[in-house]
């Protein structure tokens, strides 16, 4: 036989295949009108696995673990059909922030910032409100309990940093808080090595562990130095302006220098040009505006196998985009992890209404952290 003479039966079995699927999933929409008249849930893990078993035990041994990941799928998408029209308590809560949500993201209102001023938090939060009136905090569990206390509408928090990674201390404070994300902005971080006037020989480097990070091989050309952590860059900024000392340095921003009266040895010495850091703004309610096309959840799931497929699974079966996934260790549980997700998806379009009403099925906990644009 020729390819061509295969061919034109891959093409006949797949006809076939595609007049079954239509088939299967028209009963699949018949069994979704059975469970709602019948107050059902849509996921019924045990049928699923009784599916399964018998399947493989149909099927050559050297297919099963294919027929496994095939019909996985196929349970994804069936779901996912079944699901249509269905609207949750989560959904409902979602739609009602859509539409008592202002058109327009404020110009003005409070905002919390970690650090002191100068510090990148606040150059973010500059590039997001016109006129905000900031209030500092020693840390970042600080500008989360002034939002949730409501002493500030607002918050700003770094995320991530395109060459030093995640801010994990922020992840893990996401877990005990209560919070919306409502907008992020990817904010360019060009850091300078600052000290005070006439300073030449420098023995110590003061500045933030991701910046410290993001500089890692400029520092080694700086020979024999101590380093020293702080709060923040700007912290640092200001450490260095108060001390006596004409040795000591910082890793900051061209603001910070002209903010506490310090020279600019070196401009640039982060060790990738494109830096780029992304805060997220936060508040107590939620808050979606106009364009939102990001969504960030956050999941704990079952610990045994193909937990995280079927999640993954489902994203790939509505077409979302996965921009970001990250997992933290659960701090209760041995080796356990909780999911971070960044979605891409409209908040108008109906995959993602599918999602919300049926993410939350597969997981042991699952918080739905805000839907919002990011200003780049």
């Amino acid at each position: 036989m020729e390819l061509k003479d295969y061919r034109d039966q891959i093409d006949q079995i797949d006809d076939e295949i595609v007049r079954l699927f239509q088939q299967r999933m028209d009963v699949a929409a018949q069994i979704a009108a059975y469970k709602k008249e019948h107050d059902l849930p849509i996921m019924q893990a045990s049928r699923e696995r009784e599916k399964l078993a018998d399947l493989s035990g149909k099927t050559r041994e050297e297919l099963q673990s294919y027929l496994r990941v095939l019909y996985s799928l196929l349970f994804e998408l069936s779901r996912t059909y079944q699901a249509r029209g269905s609207r949750t308590e989560l959904y409902e809560r979602i739609a009602d922030a859509i539409e008592n949500t202002p058109k327009l993201f404020p110009r003005s209102a409070s905002v919390a910032c970690q650090g002191v001023e100068g510090a990148y938090s606040q150059l973010a939060c500059e590039r997001l409100f016109a006129a905000p009136n900031i209030q500092y905090f020693r840390s970042f569990e600080g500008v989360f309990s002034a939002i949730e206390a409501g002493f500030c509408r607002y918050g700003i928090l770094p995320i991530e940093n395109s060459t030093a990674g995640s801010v994990k201390r922020v992840y893990d404070l996401m877990v005990s808080h209560n919070f919306s994300i409502v907008r992020s902005v990817r904010l360019k971080v060009d850091h300078c090595l600052l000290a005070k006037p006439g300073s030449t020989e420098i023995h110590e480097v003061f500045s933030h562990e991701q910046a410290i990070s993001q500089c890692a091989e400029f520092l080694k050309t700086l020979g024999d130095i101590k380093i020293t952590r702080c709060e923040n860059t700007a912290v640092a900024a200001q450490t260095v302006a108060a001390s006596e000392r004409q040795d000591v340095a910082a890793l900051s921003s061209r603001f910070c220098a002209e903010l506490y009266g310090l020279d600019i040895l070196r401009s640039g010495v982060q060790d990738v040009g494109n830096n780029h850091t992304r805060f997220i703004c936060i508040s107590k309610q939620p808050e979606i505006y106009p364009g939102a096309d990001r969504t960030t959840l956050m999941l704990v799931l079952p610990h045994k196998p193909g937990s995280l497929y079927k999640v993954l699974a489902r994203l790939y079966a509505l077409g979302i985009n996965l921009l970001k996934l990250e997992s933290r260790p659960l701090p209760d549980r041995d080796f356990e992890f909780l999911f971070y997700l960044d979605l891409e998806t409209s908040v108008y379009s109906d995959e993602f209404v599918q999602l919300m009403c049926d993410i939350g099925s597969f997981c042991e906990e699952f918080k739905y952290l805000g839907s919002y644009s990011e200003v780049v």
